[in-house]
């Protein structure tokens, strides 16, 4: 609203400052009189004199005037360098200022002295001074430093002070832009502004957080008194009962307008505002019916608080030209006439009428409503109405009027004739501030693409009536949609006009006019505002930076923030860091200091020696929102003595390696130059570590495994490629080592083996009676290769007491290989037609042939187990597994683990590549060496890239294991349990080279297990303990880091193009739908057919499911939703693209298979009856085309509705697509008009769509409230108990409420 003339709020010197130009000055301090240089922004009038500058730049700054200079800057008038007379009279304009343009200047130091900073009690009269300038403030916490920090809530740009307008913005929390206009403008209503003074809040009835007229209150005192330029509205918002989310859900300023009342008229109930808003803003209008013939009129009396009015009318393409022809429109009566005729009581028959509005009071605040938002139903999108609609100043309300129930006897008068409202009306419109689009709202309730918005200019001006004519609309006859650019942003739609009546027609409360109880709130409001202020100072001199510390005793590095002030002492941020670390109990104070870090590079930059006294912000560089290091509370031992770290050193850390231990020691840290020599170096390394520097070598680790041997003495540090922080590894002994190539050297192939080591622990299969005595079996067919349970069980004791890990390996391994190798020959002579398997543990050939009588018997004992005892136990594993990873396709997760993994074929085929570690370096390398005996003279390659296939085969096509190939750094050892992994679990804790592949890592873990790599499976576990196998037996262990767990479960490993596969049920008609049924294996090349003769038996054994297998099918599963059928010729990895872990749905069918082709199309149809308010259950409907007229008759073939009553819909959401039978009728979309499947919106190109149909002619069922409830609740429990909830949905705008306890979980008032 505009003040009235009586209530003028704008100081008469600047009424006329909106309408000449004004200047940008941009003012960079660049003296050193402060620890952070400012740079603040003024917008003057261009007739503000030379000398008034100086004193606003001297106010803003903090400087007494006369003690600095103003020169010209880069950017304008660049040439002239002069400073400026502080004692001009001239204007900015005389003096070359530029109006609408930046004018750079820059504060200096006068006469080679610096300006004098202000001091804080002659500042005290600052509030007194007219501020000219709002410009960027410094960010919070830092002081304003040279960067241009801004608030984190809002920012101000080049807008005008309160002085400047006599008002305070509003900030925008997001899309609060409605609200904002909203309060403004009952802001600037004097009735309901002193009527909200004059309520008293009771604390003690109400809590104040909650209280909607209180917070209320409260905003309105500070938009009056606040020196602030804009303040926040989050307090009202939090009263309304809002959280965050709320900020950005944009609504209607009208709607808001009119829950907002209703809440206040709750909270003012038994109080002398009980009646304010009906006073106020209710009007009065009659809705009659006027019988044509006889004149008996029939009518009553209704209510209102605005008045909507059409823009544009329904049907029409032109709209109203101004708000009085809409006013004229919305009072025009229709005659009901034809099938539409008004039973007349008088006449006793229908007879024609005539039916419309008439207003009988005009409130004292009439609100319009402009109806800019409408729905398109050609195009079925929410559109905005830009057309130009007029409205006046002052608004002649008396042509409205109607008198003619005064003047007629038949009609029935009415209580309230509302002459005395007869009259014109004062304009009463929105603020005449507008703001800059920089989140800060000055009231203005026009439209933008999203709803309510500001306008957006250079600078917060006065309002003109040029401005206000753009708001009529009309830029463009277009009608657009609501989501497009629309024509104008700044078109009105809520207005507001006062009765003009003196007599009625208020002021502003004055101060002196306060109620007692404002008076002590805006005193309290104050010191809040001072309190804020002098916190924001003290934040704006902290400085704010990270600290790091290394625990002394846990050895672990951690982080804070330390929060500073300026002024303190380095002593006393160290006790403040010491104190914030937790160290009291640890170690004293005197053994810790603060030093500069460089946390990326792991870099101790510099000490502070002797600076024990310097403030802070000197320390620091001054105080900045961010800083390029950080801070290290380094400690020590009390016997030790802190080193001195010079700017300019570098860091190196030193590992020393021990050749003959085969060790590599923790780093030693030393610091040195990079203009220092190698053999500097050598020196300087030797004094610390005390070894000799003729032997030395020193190999630099540049990045990641690139290791260089520092051969050349001259060389600088610098030039070898030293950064800040280094690390090498020092070796200096008297061996023949030392003579050879480096690449070639003991120490290269150690440092090799530690850069690629990783630590793995595994968890190897339970140790049940049934698992020991296969493993029995196991030993006894390899011969006795001693107990490995019992060597497993050792975690801690005496090592010489018991026989080590590597004796047991390189004992069974030997065991294995004369089994293995008996194996083979056996093959060689024995019956190998068996070539796939139709289960895990089906038909599993015995490790020797029938003819070795030595070990037949115990081979037979242990496939006997297999065979018999196996089946029950395993599946049980296996089932276990999937269901961790139940309804979770795995594929995806296995592919991009696997991807990263790089191929072993360089690394580690023997026949292609050096051995990286030479024998001798651990005691399995006996192993690899017996292995490359075992294969002399059997040249093999193989394809590491192997095929597509989410599988790779233990096995080369030759049938040679290539775990055998395989030459990797291998060393396990027995690991204490963690409590709660169960009993017989037993875990080893593997340091392995990560360039092995799993075949090799299987390989090694074969004496561990018990059982060969081909009977064992390997499962990677990750967060929330979820499993994935891992599969490509190529690939090698790149993709795992230190610590990762491993878990091995017993059961046949894939071969070469099989797949595992989980089966689910599918049943369509179930609660559940999807159910799990077993593990399957299938292989590249097999048919379906195949595959479903193959899961015949195993479904009867282990599902309990007798099925033919013509009454079954298996088709696509994605995610929970079934898709393409599978036939039975069809190949998989021809016709059927298969993957590691893949999942399929087995379907049972009722009669014979439909699907005979893959030009059929098969949809799920669900019949819905309105009338009986219920689903039918899932009939499948096989198609032979996409044609939308068979689905009609398909569907009325099944249900008996004839082909023209026939309606469907798709369903939405994942399979079975549940929707309430409360929603069904309406939400979906019905009847589409398409004539084929497979075009928007249906796209049904694939089979498992859901389709729900109806009779078009069966009317819903009418419910009761009580009904309603009743169904409502039973729908509410049937889908929480599916879990099938609707994932899609029509976006709909949330509905505005306000909660009147402040509690949205509890009763709502308003909707």
């Amino acid at each position: 609203m505009v003040p009235g003339e009586e209530n003028q709020l704008v100081p008469k010197e600047i009424e006329n400052a909106a309408e000449e130009p004004r200047v940008l000055c941009i003012i960079q301090d660049t003296t050193n009189s402060k620890t952070v240089n400012e740079r603040i922004t003024l917008n003057l009038p261009a007739s503000t004199p030379v000398r008034k500058l100086f004193e606003d730049v001297a106010n803003k700054v903090g400087y007494i005037n006369g003690t600095f200079d103003l020169v010209w800057g880069n950017g304008i008038n660049t040439a002239d360098m002069a400073p400026l007379d502080h004692t001009s009279d001239k204007s900015l304009l005389d003096a070359n200022f530029e109006p609408g343009k930046k004018n750079f200047l820059h504060l200096t130091d006068k006469d080679g002295e610096q300006p004098q900073i202000l001091l804080e009690d002659s500042s005290a009269g600052e509030d007194s001074v007219h501020d000219r300038f709002i410009g960027p403030l410094p960010r919070e916490g830092s002081g304003g430093s040279t960067s241009d920090y801004v608030s984190q809530s809002y920012s101000y740009s080049s807008i005008l002070n309160k002085s400047e307008t006599g008002y305070v913005g509003l900030v925008n929390q997001a899309m609060t832009c409605y609200l904002n206009s909203l309060l403004q403008t009952l802001f600037m209503t004097p009735e309901f502004r002193n009527a909200l003074y004059k309520w008293e809040f009771e604390e003690s009835e109400e809590d104040p957080v909650t209280s909607i007229p209180y917070q209320l209150q409260r905003l309105f005192v500070l938009l009056q008194t606040s020196k602030k330029r804009a303040i926040e509205t989050t307090d009202v918002t939090r009263s309304f009962g809002w959280d965050s989310s709320e900020a950005w859900q944009q609504h209607d300023v009208q709607e808001l307008c009119r829950v907002m009342f209703d809440a206040l008229e709750q909270k003012w109930k038994q109080t002398e505002q009980a009646d304010l808003i009906n006073e106020l803003y209710q009007g009065k209008l009659k809705d009659y019916v006027r019988c044509l013939e006889c004149g008996y009129e029939g009518w009553r009396i209704d209510t209102y608080l605005d008045i909507p009015l059409v823009i544009r009318p329904y049907g029409s393409s032109q709209a109203f030209a101004s708000v009085e022809e809409a006013l004229h429109a919305f009072i025009q009566p229709e005659i009901l006439d034809g099938p539409n005729q008004y039973f007349c009581e008088r006449c006793k028959k229908k007879c024609d009428a005539r039916k419309g509005l008439r207003f009988l009071h005009f409130p004292y605040l009439l609100t319009l409503q402009l109806k800019r938002f409408d729905f398109d139903y050609t195009t079925m999108h929410r559109i905005k109405l830009n057309d130009r609609m007029t409205f006046p100043e002052e608004l002649d309300m008396s042509t409205f009027i109607d008198v003619e129930d005064e003047k007629s006897p038949q009609t029935e008068s009415c209580t309230d004739s509302g002459a005395e409202n007869e009259g014109s009306c004062h304009s009463d419109q929105m603020s005449n501030d507008f703001s800059n689009d920089d989140g800060v709202d000055e009231g203005i309730c026009l439209e933008t693409n999203s709803g309510t918005e500001k306008i957006s200019k250079s600078g917060l001006e006065k309002i003109t009536q040029e401005d206000i004519k753009k708001t009529h609309g009309g830029s463009s006859g277009s009608r657009g949609y609501y989501s497009s650019a629309f024509a104008s942003s700044t078109n009105a739609y809520m207005l507001i006009y006062r009765l003009k009546d003196p007599a009625r027609n208020a002021k502003f409360l004055e101060v002196d006019e306060y109620p007692e109880h404002i008076k002590n709130l805006v005193q309290k409001e104050r010191e809040l505002e001072e309190q804020e202020k002098r916190q924001r100072e003290i934040e704006r001199n902290t400085c704010k930076i990270k600290l790091f510390c290394l625990h002394p005793t846990k050895q672990v590095m951690m982080e804070n923030k330390l929060e500073v002030h300026k002024d303190k002492t380095l002593k006393e941020a160290v006790e403040m860091a010491y104190k914030m670390m937790d160290l009291e109990e640890v170690i004293p104070l005197d053994c810790c200091r603060l030093v500069k870090y460089d946390e990326f590079h792991d870099y101790l930059e510099r000490s502070y020696e002797g600076e024990e006294d310097t403030p802070m912000g000197l320390l620091l560089g001054g105080v900045k929102s961010t800083y390029m290091f950080d801070l290290l509370l380094e400690t020590r031992k009390p016997d030790q003595v802190f080193q001195s770290y010079k700017p300019g050193e570098v860091m190196v850390k030193v590992h020393v390696v021990d050749l003959k231990a085969e060790s590599v020691a923790a780093p030693i840290t030393v610091r040195a130059y990079l203009n220092q020599t190698v053999t500097e170096f050598k020196q300087l390394i030797s004094k610390a570590i005390h070894l000799p520097a003729e032997t030395m070598r020193i190999v630099l680790e540049r990045c990641y495994n690139d290791l260089r041997l520092l051969s050349v003495s001259s060389k600088t540090l610098k030039a070898e490629g030293f950064f800040r922080s280094n690390k090498v590894f020092v070796e200096s002994s008297e061996t023949l080592d030392y003579q050879m190539a480096f690449a070639d050297s003991h120490l290269w192939k150690l440092l090799d083996r530690h850069a690629n080591t990783i630590r793995l622990f595994v968890l190897l299969p339970e140790q049940s009676p049934v698992s020991y005595s296969k493993r029995t079996a196991y030993q006894k067919a390899g011969g006795d290769s001693g107990n490995v349970d019992d060597d497993c069980e050792r975690v801690k004791g005496p090592v010489g007491s018991l026989k080590s890990v590597e004796a047991i390996l390189e004992e069974s391994t030997e065991k294995l290989k004369s089994l293995s190798l008996q194996q083979q020959q056996d093959g060689d002579n024995g019956d190998s037609s068996k070539s796939t398997e139709t289960s895990d543990f089906e038909n599993i050939e015995s490790p020797l042939n029938e003819r070795d009588s030595s070990a037949s018997v115990d081979n037979r004992e242990l496939e006997q187990h297999i065979q018999t005892s196996d089946p029950e136990n395993f599946q049980s594993e296996e089932r276990s597994d999937s269901d961790v990873n139940n309804d979770r396709s795995t594929s995806s997760v296995d592919s991009d683990i696997l991807s990263s993994s790089h191929s072993s074929d360089t690394l580690c085929n023997a026949d292609n590549a050096q051995i990286p570690l030479a024998n001798g370096l651990d005691s399995h390398s006996i192993t690899s060496s017996r292995r490359t005996k075992a294969n002399e003279g059997k040249k093999e390659t193989w394809d590491t890239a192997e095929e597509d296939s989410g599988t790779d085969s233990e096995y080369d096509e030759s049938g040679k294991s290539r775990g055998e190939m395989q030459y990797m750094y291998f060393k396990a050892e027995p690991y204490a349990a963690d409590e709660g992994s169960g009993e017989g679990h037993k875990w080893l804790m593997v340091h392995v080279d990560k360039r092995i592949t799993l075949a090799a890592f299987k390989q090694h873990l074969e004496p561990f297990v018990g059982v060969l790599s081909s009977h064992f499976k390997v499962f990677r576990v990750y967060a929330s303990n979820q499993e994935f196998e891992s599969v490509r037996l190529n690939e090698t262990l790149s993709s795992f880091s230190d610590d990762n767990k491993i878990t091995i479960r017993l059961g046949r490993a894939l071969k070469k193009g099989e797949y595992r596969v989980k089966v689910y049920q599918l049943l369509v008609n179930e609660q559940e739908p999807c159910k799990f049924l077993l593990d399957a294996v299938f292989a590249k090349g097999m048919t379906v057919r195949q595959s479903k003769e193959e899961l015949i038996p195993q479904l009867r054994e282990q599902c309990g499911l007798e099925l033919s297998i013509d009454r079954f099918r298996l088709r696509k599963k994605t995610w929970k939703n079934p898709g393409t059928v599978f036939l039975d010729y069809h190949i998989y990895e021809e016709d059927i693209n298969i993957s590691s872990n893949w999942e399929v749905f087995l379907e049972v069918l009722d009669g014979v298979e439909k699907m005979k082709s893959m030009s059929q199309l098969a949809v799920l149809s669900r019949r819905w009856k309105p009338s009986e308010m219920k689903l039918d259950p899932f009939q499948e409907v096989v198609l032979e085309s996409s044609s939308v007229d068979e689905l009609r008759e398909k569907l009325s073939e099944i249900s008996g509705i004839p082909l023209d009553d026939i309606e469907f819909a798709k369903g939405r959401g994942t399979f079975p697509c549940d929707i309430s039978v409360l929603d069904i009728h309406q939400d979906l979309d019905w009847n589409p008009k398409v004539s084929t499947l497979n075009v928007w919106p249906l796209y049904i190109c694939d089979d498992g769509a859901v389709i729900f149909y109806r009779d078009k002619t069966e009317e819903l069922m009418e419910l009761t409230d009580e009904q309603r409830n009743e169904l409502m609740k039973k729908e509410s429990s049937r889908l929480q108990k599916t879990g099938h909830r609707v994932t899609y949905s029509p976006r709909k705008e949330k509905a505005l409420k306000i909660y009147l306890d402040g509690a949205p979980n509890k009763d709502l008032t308003q909707d």
